[in-house]
């Protein structure tokens, strides 16, 4: 149980982060899908630069284990496919439809949200359809 607290830890450090950079807030990210404010783009913009750093952090140091012991290898995408760009569209879609990404889904359910606990169940009920039908899915 132990080496789960590393997790905890840095989920809530994430939670907590969302919240006071209001990327948590409906209404922000309203604002940014009606192009009225900069604030969420400015947040997504710092997160890609600080994914990539991380990402060639994490290159840089291939082959040494994780925390679970496992060595960590990143997979080298497909090219030539459109499955990320109509997935990242549903996604979108999603996103737009209840105003909320999945982040903030776990955020405002631990601030004790029932709206963002009804949009969690949905998420998972869509992650459960996607793994049954998967099979049947193009790939």
């Amino acid at each position: 149980m132990k080496r789960f607290i590393p997790y905890l830890l840095a989920g809530m450090l994430f939670g907590f982060t969302l919240v006071k950079s209001e990327a948590a807030s409906w209404y922000r990210i309203m604002e940014m899908f009606h192009f009225q404010s900069f604030h969420m783009y400015g947040i997504m913009m710092s997160a890609i630069v600080t994914g990539m750093i991380g990402v060639q952090v994490m290159k840089r140091f291939t082959g040494r284990a994780s925390l679970e012991g496992t060595p960590m290898e990143i997979p080298k995408k497909e090219s030539g496919r459109y499955k990320f760009v109509i997935g990242g569209m549903i996604f979108g879609l999603g996103w737009g439809i209840i105003g909320l990404c999945p982040g903030p889904i776990f955020t405002l359910v631990g601030m004790g949200s029932v709206g963002a606990l009804f949009a969690l169940l949905g998420a998972l009920h869509g992650t459960w359809l996607f793994g049954a039908l998967r099979k049947h899915l193009p790939e």
